[in-house]
């Protein structure tokens, strides 16, 4: 005989608690159908396991499943399994978990908590699925009886001031929840879950993958009632109809159970990755690249990752969405975990399943532990390994994959430190030794003259200016490869990553460049002796430009970078580049004006007269023009902004006026 209903009071703190965990933790109420499959799926999971290491356990696992039942004139939907079961005191110490730790204590270190991500990760410890299930109903029922056992237990509750527990008989193995559903409020998020089409979204998207059944009768999915104003209509409702007529009686299964992922990678053909690709990507080509992987040990997990043949068009996208798809034990969390991928691979699409992971109660918050950490470390060397053998085995796709996904890569130089070595190796850039194809950093060092042991670099908006700068002359005519870097983050990173496999990065456009001591080594002292004959020969004039162009500039010297113009600008090893100089300024940082270098080519006629004339008449008045258009002619050369531009027409008019 059954024992009588007990009925219990919760303690104050208790209802107090329950309410913060109904309204507060989740913020999609559908999740509560995802929570309780779940509870179900881990039933069957110990069912089965328990049934292999217990031979005396007497029961069939030949068709363990999940069971939805609707009951549209009671409002109840019924979640059922047939797995392990529970016995009364299991009830007691799983559902009645809240109950257990609503304490005043308890409670207090919540109100305590400084925001409310501390206070869900304080939830987080204490609660469980089950509950959510009061987001959605005014009451709910639970029947449960044990493998093994004979005796069933049922619990009720309405969420509020108790809940009653007793004995019950003639109960299967397994458990069964009944929702007595609340009315259907738009406004609130409280969607119709008697309807068919919902039930088969939530399923679709949280519980697809579930490696057991989930069934549903087919007569259950009625047309939905006529939606009142405000409330969730289903787009199905005349298909739905139509199905209940035709198989009628019929169990019909929700879920796929097709987790890819879980399989061996023998087992699955590239026809398949690429329709799962499709799927979670909304891409409509196949990937270039797919990883599949599992981990093992005191940290399981698999992982499958696809690299896109393509960038999306929101790549660059302030509101891009990125992260992989998470999956625990097959049950979907959440759709873009950035915890899990670096904002630098966020073209990487995929998904992480996870054995066990640190989640709150809500599923919704993952917290940074030991363990995401190593496993967000795996995922990107394994991508970053992908792309390494698509450059060593296919060179031409892994150069499409670039021109694709390069820029983005290149932020990880900036973000990732522990894979700074990784990533410089994967880099591509133009270079003035091929007018077509790049070159990796690698192949550059290859190519190095005998005695260099720097790798040259010019950045700026396109390869036609840089290839026309000023800078590069000397290089061009000594035979030296300069890397052309066109992307906004080159001017990011190459002033941050001092060296590539122990050689220095080193603008063209920056410090001091004397390519004598690394061309064929003649001249010696000769050459010395020259150099330091010109340096004293254009002394007055440099001195004289020097103060002249006092406000544009910090020093005037003698350049060994030019062949053909008469000047240059350039910066010290340590300035911000001027291009730099306008993002931070579009970012809103005030930053201190940047005076650059003034350098002559003391070959160039037009240097050689300057000097003439200013020997001749050092206060002729046109020579103060002279030198403010030499100036503005070089910030030109390079691309960059006149100051004034208005005057510097106004000046080279006049100038040639009075030539003609």
């Amino acid at each position: 005989m059954a024992s009588p209903t007990q009925t219990l009071e919760f303690q104050a703190e208790t209802r107090q608690l329950l309410q913060l965990v109904i309204h507060s933790i989740y913020s999609n109420k559908d999740i509560f159908l995802r929570e309780l499959i779940s509870n179900a799926s881990d039933a069957l999971d110990k069912l089965r396991l328990e049934s292999l290491t217990d031979t005396g356990l007497a029961v069939d696992t030949s068709d363990l499943h999940i069971r939805l039942d609707v009951d549209r004139d009671a409002r109840t939907l019924t979640v059922r399994d047939n797995g392990v079961g529970m016995t009364r005191d299991d009830v007691v110490d799983l559902i009645g978990t809240i109950a257990k730790s609503g304490t005043a204590s308890l409670l207090a270190k919540i109100k305590e908590a400084k925001d409310a991500e501390a206070a869900q990760s304080l939830i987080g410890q204490f609660g469980v699925g089950f509950y959510s299930a009061f987001m959605v109903a005014d009451k709910v029922t639970l029947h449960t009886r044990r493998a093994g056992t004979e005796q069933g237990t049922a619990w009720e509750s309405d969420g509020e001031g108790s809940y009653t527990i007793a004995e019950a008989d003639d109960l299967p193995v397994g458990t069964s929840v009944t929702l007595h559903l609340k009315p259907v409020d738009g406004e609130d998020g409280l969607g119709d879950y008697l309807a068919g089409w919902k039930i088969r979204q939530i399923v679709k998207q949280y519980s697809d993958f579930i490696r057991w059944p989930i069934r549903m009768a087919a007569e259950s999915v009625a047309p939905a009632a006529p939606a009142e104003p405000g409330t969730e209509s289903g787009p199905e409702s005349g298909a739905e109809s139509a199905s209940a007529d035709e198989a009628a009686g019929e169990l019909e299964t929700l879920n796929s159970m097709k987790a890819l992922w879980a399989r061996p990678r023998s087992e699955v053909t590239e026809a398949e990755y690429s329709d799962f690709y499709q799927q979670i990507s909304h891409d409509w080509q196949a990937p270039a690249e797919t990883i599949h992987m599992r981990a093992e040990g005191t940290f399981e997990y698999e992982a499958l990752l696809f690299i896109p043949a393509h960038a999306p068009f929101d790549l660059f996208s302030r509101d891009t969405k990125r992260g992989v798809q998470l999956y625990v034990k097959r049950v979907f969390i959440m759709d873009d975990c950035d915890a899990l991928m670096p904002n630098y691979l966020r073209f990487v699409k995929g998904v992480v399943d996870a054995h066990d992971l640190s989640l709150n109660v809500s599923r919704e918050i993952l917290q940074h532990d030991r363990q995401i950490t190593a496993v967000r470390r795996r995922l990107v060397k394994k991508v970053l390994g992908a792309l390494k053998s698509t450059q060593a085995d296919r060179p031409e796709a892994y150069t499409a994959l670039w021109e694709q996904f390069g820029r983005v890569l290149k932020e990880g130089l900036l973000e990732d430190r522990d894979n700074t070595d990784a990533l410089l190796e994967l880099v591509r850039a133009a270079s003035t030794d091929d007018p077509e194809k790049t070159t990796t950093l690698r192949e550059y060092v290859s190519r190095m003259k005998d005695g260099q042991d720097t790798i040259y670099y010019l950045t700026g908006e396109n390869r036609a200016m840089v290839e026309n700068s000023p800078h590069m002359e000397a290089f061009t005519a000594k035979g030296y490869e300069v890397l052309i870097l066109t992307d906004p983050v080159d001017e990011v990173w190459t002033d941050q990553i001092p060296a590539f496999d122990g050689h220095r990065f080193q603008s063209i456009a920056k410090g001091q460049v004397d390519l004598d001591g690394d061309a064929d080594g003649d001249g010696g002292d000769e050459a010395k002796t020259e150099k330091a004959q010109r340096e004293q020969d254009f002394a007055a004039l440099l001195d004289w430009l020097q103060g002249t162009l006092a406000d544009h500039v910090k020093q005037v010297r003698l350049s060994t970078r030019l062949t053909t113009s008469a000047a240059c600008l350039v910066g010290d090893a340590h300035d911000l580049t001027p291009t730099l100089e306008k993002m931070y300024r579009a970012m809103g940082q005030e930053l201190p004006a940047v005076k650059r270098i003034l350098e002559l080519n003391p070959a160039h006629p037009l240097v050689i007269a300057l000097r003439q004339a200013h020997g001749a008449n050092a206060e002729d008045p046109a020579l103060a023009d002279t030198a403010e258009l030499l100036h503005g002619s070089a910030l030109l050369a390079e691309g960059g902004d006149l100051p004034d531009p208005a005057r510097f027409t106004r000046l080279l008019t006049d100038r040639l006026t009075s030539t003609l």
